[in-house]
């Protein structure tokens, strides 16, 4: 679905591309939530507890940069895993701001039990595309994406 908006040409093909992009994106991820919607994590919260399980402990601050949330959602993310049982936080000795997440026994065997299904359901969405096409969609992606530092300044 396009935009009923008649504006000039150039701002109606960004603004479908964005339409397009962000009901793409809703819709793949509309369709992989119901696996973890059954393990009670939201996206976000699936997106943590992955985070941690590939790359190991690391701070609150930098896990937020890594999921692009702001530091009160990290904040809120990590209390609901930690009142599940998921995720431990502790402070630094030297540096109490500093504080780092790690993934529990029962946060990891969960992860290790959701993440296979959603990655299955992943490949099956990216499989209309073929290797070619979503290197390029990858590359695109990583375009649009970085502009966002720069708008942001």
């Amino acid at each position: 679905m396009g935009t009923r908006y008649k504006g000039a040409k150039g701002e109606v093909r960004a603004l479908n591309a964005f339409i397009n992009l962000v009901r793409a994106a809703e819709s793949v991820v509309g369709r992989l939530t119901p696996v973890m919607d059954e393990a009670g994590l939201t996206v976000s919260q699936f997106g943590a507890l992955e985070t941690l399980f590939h790359l190991g402990p690391m701070c609150q601050r930098e896990l937020g940069a890594k999921l692009l949330k702001s530091g009160g959602n990290v904040t809120m993310i990590v209390n609901n895993l930690e009142k599940r049982g998921l995720v431990t936080r502790s402070r630094s000795g030297k540096d109490r701001r500093r504080v780092t997440v790690r993934l529990t026994r029962r946060g990891r065997v969960l992860i290790g039990r959701v993440f296979p299904v959603v990655l299955a359901g992943i490949v099956r969405e990216m499989g209309l595309l073929g290797p070619a096409e979503q290197e390029e969609l990858r590359r695109l992606c990583r375009i649009v994406g970085k502009r966002e530092r720069a708008i942001g300044n």
